[in-house]
């Protein structure tokens, strides 16, 4: 069985005192509701995260009112997405060799900014300062910059590109309320500092339960033990891709493999490369499961806490990134090239192979 239902799938919805006496339209953004148009309409909401710059400046122009609500503010970066002219298009489509040196330079480029997430995070100054002046050139109301800039060091929560974010918050009926919600009314929302904020629609921009991506799915491994009991206290698999217990299962985006710094296409390469070579292995050896060891699960483990340790993503902030436990269980604590490395092959010392 290859496991590759991904992180971010299952939507973490909060819950708000008085939510279900609210009068109009409550969805999430990863389940919008194309029904409910938002034309003329109040609209609040929830979340400043990676969804929500994604759709607010799409709807500030068509709502009669937004109140974007903030829990911690993120860091945004300018969005480098020039348009591709027709000698570049002529040049990818018809010389392969350009395809390829442009596919490396992309690569190299963002797996040199890996040094700032897992070895030093103090080399991400440069980017924070790129960050407030991103912001002060786009941002009209200093009460607002002010109140838009995190605390936290940049990278310990994900960092966002957005060109048309911070704009959108300066249009006359667009304001951003930092006040905690203390619950939602039929109408609207009211603040803990006493606000109310009229609302005909509430959207959940609260992104995903990655810590938790089972939800209702079982999976039974050996002695009738399910995944989601041998991870009660925290997702752990070694590499990412096997978990002890469960044989002739492996993960694809399991825990600890997702990036803050390069394309996660290249880590689900690697492990699908992992995860043939395995197959190929139980086919040669003629041998009915493949799982791996406990011991090398549990020295996997210990290494991962250790790297963890030294990143920027364990700096003090609060992120989706981390468990119940404090724990990341998300992102891999290294280079991505790192990651291929010790996936590139498969040692009989870490798999028990039955016949």
């Amino acid at each position: 069985v290859v496991f590759a239902q991904g992180a971010l799938h299952r939507p973490a919805e909060p819950n708000l005192p008085g939510l279900e006496t609210f009068r109009g339209a409550v969805f999430h953004s990863a389940r919008w509701d194309h029904a409910c148009d938002l034309a003329g309409k109040r609209v609040a909401v929830i979340g400043t995260g990676a969804s929500a710059i994604q759709f607010v400046p799409r709807i500030a122009g068509t709502v009669a009112a937004l109140a974007l609500f903030q829990r911690t503010p993120p860091w945004i970066l300018p969005k480098n997405d020039p348009a591709t002219g027709p000698i570049q298009l002529w040049a990818l489509r018809d010389m392969p060799l350009v395809r390829r040196i442009l596919r490396v330079w992309l690569y190299w480029t963002h797996e040199a900014r890996a040094a700032g997430f897992v070895l030093w995070p103090r080399l991400l100054a440069a980017a924070e300062r790129q960050a407030r002046s991103h912001a002060k050139r786009q941002l009209t109301d200093g009460s607002v910059r002010e109140r838009i800039t995190p605390a936290d060091r940049i990278g310990c929560k994900r960092i966002l590109l957005s060109n048309d974010f911070l704009p959108a918050l300066n249009r006359p009926n667009v304001r951003l309320v930092t006040a905690p919600i203390a619950r939602v009314a039929p109408n609207g929302i009211v603040a803990a500092d006493g606000s109310e904020h009229p609302a005909d629609v509430l959207i959940f921009a609260t992104g995903f339960r990655a810590t938790d991506p089972l939800g209702a799915i079982q999976i039974t491994g050996r002695d009738g033990v399910t995944l989601s009991a041998a991870w009660r206290d925290g997702m752990q698999a070694r590499l990412g891709l096997a978990v002890a217990g469960f044989p002739n299962l492996f993960l694809l985006g399991g825990p600890n493999t997702g990036l803050g710094h390069n394309s996660v296409v290249f880590m689900l390469e690697a492990q699908i490369g992992h995860v043939l070579r395995c197959v190929r292995l139980l086919r040669r050896r003629y041998a009915t499961s493949i799982e791996v060891r406990p011991d090398a699960q549990a020295g996997f483990a210990r290494r991962l806490d250790r790297w963890m340790s030294r990143t920027v993503w364990l700096s003090g902030c609060k992120s989706w990134y981390l468990d119940r436990n404090g724990r990341n269980t998300t992102l891999w604590p290294g280079f991505s090239v790192g990651y291929w490395w010790r996936v590139r092959r498969v040692s009989e010392r870490d798999y028990h192979l039955v016949d």
